[in-house]
């Protein structure tokens, strides 16, 4: 559904604006060399970047959220071009859409609450493995000027933001592109340029249906990527949006999201662009630039195709060197520094679930299914915890064994609670406090009940008190 109201595209109009063009600036260099990682020409990623960003402001269920090309999705697509080509990348990015879309109508978001912090940690801590690994390859291949301009490059981009008054206005990706691209014309070094990557877009992105045929053999080869994709970018731009929410202090539409995401995404493909998802260091870079509507979401998109059909022959002068720069910049970012620095004072568990997460992301290069094994160990030693809750207590009078029952009865912990009963004591009654206890599931109840069938099998008298309300008419539920 598209949002036209007027206070989230008017009501903030020049510092929309001005957030926009720096953010539009920006995405220029990462556009480029996310384009570089996925193994496209530069102009996939750019197109991508426009096409997505100005469709998530009219789309997006999120003000002010930057969405474009990013590192997380590039990585996924390497296999597939290198094996299949474009053309099966711009259909995997349209099937992707589609899954975003109706993972939005069946309020998939509602999952991020079973995504802990430490399976967020261990995916962008994979993430940033994976975006500074894939500059290896282009490292291994320089000379000395080479490295000589990655140097400084990330000197530029660490060392720029301390400059007073303009140091905090301009991005220093950018001052890095200029200062490096300068200094490469001017020295004449044999470096490798943008222009060796791929040709740069001189139009307006058209309407185009990938070129493959229509077969089951493609639906087999598409899908798995699509579902992969369409997976780690609405769990990277659910993080996003909660990040841009804490920020602003506001609430966006997350299930709107998912699907202005997989419209997005629908539109890149037909555009000629690669898939993308939401960006977390834009974004903020947004919002804390002072935006706060979709105005500067759609300016940063049309800015960025702006420069770059206008600018085109400037763009193919950079050198690789600024952009492998950037990217270690991005990985460096990225990574949770907090997570390792702090790593002794998390719980261990804590620390198991990240480093799973990480382990098997740089094993299987599969993003989302480190997420879904972090996801899954999170819930077992949640259950574990859960089930360690559980103890009973006992003491007799005149002939009259009372059981006190506390902690959570559920599938996991109904074994461990059954095994504190003594079924062989020679007694009258048995009395079974459970107010400091709740019982959860159908597994739980048929312990119970099989519990009062042993005692009184060996004729001694039950009785159960306490239940809580929510207990007891799951019983009488079941029960019945």
């Amino acid at each position: 559904m598209i949002s036209l109201k007027k206070d989230e595209w008017f009501s903030n109009i020049r510092t929309d604006v001005l957030a926009g063009l720096v953010v539009g600036l920006a995405l220029i260099p990462e556009s480029i060399a996310f384009s570089a990682i996925a193994g496209v020409d530069p102009q996939v990623g750019l197109y991508a970047s426009f096409c997505i960003a100005v469709s998530i402001a009219f789309f997006g269920g999120r003000p002010a959220m930057i969405s474009a090309a990013t590192g997380a999705m590039a990585l996924l697509m390497i296999t597939l071009v290198k094996e299949h080509g474009l053309q099966y990348l711009l259909a995997a990015t349209i099937l992707t859409g589609v899954i975003q879309i109706v993972a939005g109508y069946f309020k998939v978001a509602k999952l991020m609450r079973f995504v802990s912090q430490s399976v967020v940690y261990g995916f962008l801590n994979a993430l940033a493995i994976l975006i500074f690994v894939a500059q290896l390859p282009e490292l291994s291949q320089m000379n000395y000027w080479g490295y000589a301009f990655v140097a400084l490059g990330l000197t530029v981009i660490y060392l720029f933001p301390y400059l007073p008054k303009v140091g905090k206005n301009i991005p220093s990706p950018l001052i890095c592109i200029l200062v490096l691209t300068a200094l490469a014309l001017f020295l004449g070094t044999d470096m490798r340029m943008v222009s060796d990557l791929g040709h740069f877009p001189d139009t307006l992105p058209i309407f185009l249906l990938p070129d493959i045929p229509l077969t089951l053999e493609t639906l087999q080869i598409v899908f798995p990527y699509a579902i992969t994709l369409a997976t780690v970018g609405l769990l990277e731009t659910m993080m996003t949006t909660t990040v841009v929410n804490e920020v602003t202090g506001t609430e966006g539409d997350r299930h709107q999201e998912c699907r202005g995401q997989g419209m997005a995404n629908i539109v890149s493909g037909f555009m000629g662009g690669m898939a993308g998802c939401a960006m977390i260091g834009q974004s903020v870079i947004n919002v804390s630039s002072g935006a706060r509507t979709r105005l500067s979401t759609l300016v940063a998109g049309v800015f960025l195709l702006c420069l770059v059909v206008f600018f085109k022959d400037w763009l193919s002068y950079i050198p690789i060197a600024a952009l492998v720069a950037i990217m270690i910049m991005v990985a460096f970012t990225t990574f949770q520094w907090d997570s390792v620095k702090n790593i002794a004072k998390h719980p261990l568990q804590s620390n198991v679930v990240m480093l799973s997460v990480v382990i098997i992301v740089l094993a299987t290069h599969n993003l989302a299914l480190g997420v879904f094994v972090g996801v899954l160990l999170s819930a077992l030693f949640f259950i574990n915890k859960l089930e360690s809750t559980v103890h009973v207590q006992s003491e007799l009078h005149n002939h009259t064994r009372r059981y006190l029952v506390s902690g959570q009865i559920f599938f996991s912990s109904s074994e461990k609670f059954f095994q504190f009963f003594d079924f062989n004591e020679h007694i009258q009654k048995v009395e079974i406090e459970l107010s400091h206890a709740h019982i959860w599931d159908m597994t739980s109840v048929q312990m119970l009940n099989a519990v009062i069938e042993k005692f009184e099998a060996h004729g001694v008298v039950v009785e159960v008190l306490g239940l809580n309300e929510a207990s007891s008419t799951l019983i009488d539920r079941i029960s019945s």
